[in-house]
């Protein structure tokens, strides 16, 4: 071959790879401008047990007079975004799923049941596919023996109504990691964000003795034997939990899904279940209607035929007469018009927020939120959490939509539960996906 035929054939070459180059980059997308094209599917997400709350315009505060002139909860109009939440508080049976959780991750680390990597290494990760091998029940089985041998899982005391080898409950602690966003957006530094991680351990066991602590000269020893473990209040709102074992409850609720998502095809994470903000849950307590003083809309706790509406104390040792002497199960009574269940009244419900008396004086207008994550050694004003909606035990008044009030982080009531939210990631659930 000639030198000029060599020429034409690298030319001729070159122009065909050239040719095949542009073509091959365009031809993925058309040529058109269509983003990346094959990114994950996200379907949307319904969770069970939960409703969906629009978003909207909230007049937050007082919907009558500020009848204590407590100033803590003055008129401001607020946006909040769409979310998801429970219809009923967290009941015993519910709470009870994340505790036998525990008790088994826990069992499955001491026998050594981790899965293995592709090359047959052991992982930090527990295998699940051994937990059905766990009899919890049988109380001679080698497994409850190893345990008890071990002296670090199992209590040999006698625990009421049960008896026989117990789990130690001081050993159901839950250990879980946030980050703190807020200190992160403040150096915009994310090359590498676990030095913006806490790591927490919480002890997640219901304080079954809160009903006997709760009131003085009062007979409630057979709550505190019954209450959180009797099948006869699988269905009744779970109390004895403070606000960082509800907020723990909320995690380890996110990986229960995030666990179940990874096993389906392309499919990516949802956003955090947790605590709704205090005015969050004001929304929703209001359900739809503004200014309603309280969730059924009107103005009074009784049905025109003289029913009372909530459970609540209706009058000075007249505890029974709404239909519960304690709390009731978590779906009685009628539920608001955003279809959730004992906005107020059953048990007064922990919240993301942190208390301060004049909060509504600088809090943002739109999806409002003022978070402090108070260390045991801060003073004991900046561990204050708002609650909502008050209790079998309160008075009408903390039944209000807009009323606010507060307990520690760290108290468990036999009157305090708790309920999830879940931001919805879209502008409404009508659009499609």
């Amino acid at each position: 071959m000639s030198v000029n035929m060599r020429k034409i054939s690298k030319l001729l070459f070159s122009l065909v790879f050239l040719y095949a180059l542009t073509t091959a980059c365009g031809r993925k997308e058309g040529g058109e401008l269509t983003g990346v094209l094959d990114r994950p599917s996200f379907n949307g997400i319904n969770p069970y047990g939960m409703q969906y709350i629009p978003s909207g315009t909230l007049h937050i505060g007082p919907a009558d007079q500020d009848l204590r002139s407590t100033y803590v909860q003055r008129p401001k109009a607020i946006s909040i975004q769409g979310f998801f939440m429970d219809e009923t508080e967290i009941t015993n049976n519910e709470y009870r799923q994340f505790v036998d959780w525990v008790r088994d991750e826990k069992a499955l680390r001491l026998l050594d049941y981790m899965r293995e990597d592709d090359n047959g290494d052991l992982t930090d990760e527990v295998d699940w596919d051994y937990r059905d091998e766990i009899d919890w029940e049988d109380t001679e089985s080698e497994v409850q023996d190893l345990f008890y041998d071990d002296e670090s899982f199992i209590y040999s005391g006698d625990e009421p109504n049960m008896g026989g080898k117990t789990v130690d409950i001081d050993k159901l602690v839950y250990e879980y990691k946030t980050y703190d966003w807020k200190s992160a957006a403040k150096t915009r530094d994310f090359s590498n964000i676990d030095k913006f991680a806490k790591e927490h351990s919480v002890n997640i066991y219901p304080d079954i003795f809160c009903w006997i602590r709760d009131f003085s000269y009062s007979y409630n020893e057979p709550m505190t034997r019954n209450y959180f473990w009797h099948p006869a209040f699988d269905d009744y709102p779970v109390v004895g939990v403070n606000w960082k074992m509800a907020q723990a409850f909320c995690n380890w609720r996110t990986e229960l899904w995030n666990t179940f998502k990874a096993t389906q095809k392309n499919e990516v994470n949802t956003e955090d279940f947790r605590l709704p903000t205090e005015h969050e849950w004001e929304y929703a307590a209001r359900g739809g209607h503004d200014l309603a003083p309280y969730p059924w809309g009107g103005f009074y706790t009784r049905n025109g035929k003289g029913c009372l509406l909530a459970n609540f104390k209706p009058g000075r040792g007249n505890y029974p007469e709404d239909g519960g002497l304690y709390t009731v199960a978590a779906d009685m009574y009628f539920p608001n018009d955003y279809l959730l269940y004992n906005m107020s009244g059953n048990v007064a419900e922990w919240t993301s927020s942190a208390y301060y008396e004049n909060a509504y004086s600088f809090l943002h207008d739109l999806n409002p939120d003022i978070r402090y994550d108070a260390t045991d050694e801060d003073y004991e004003a900046d561990q204050r959490k708002v609650i909502r909606g008050g209790s079998w035990k309160d008075v009408a008044y903390f039944l209000r939509c807009g009323v606010r009030h507060w307990e520690y982080q760290d108290t468990t009531k036999s009157y305090v539960g708790f309920r999830c939210a879940l931001t919805f990631l879209g502008r409404s659930i009508n659009d499609e996906f």
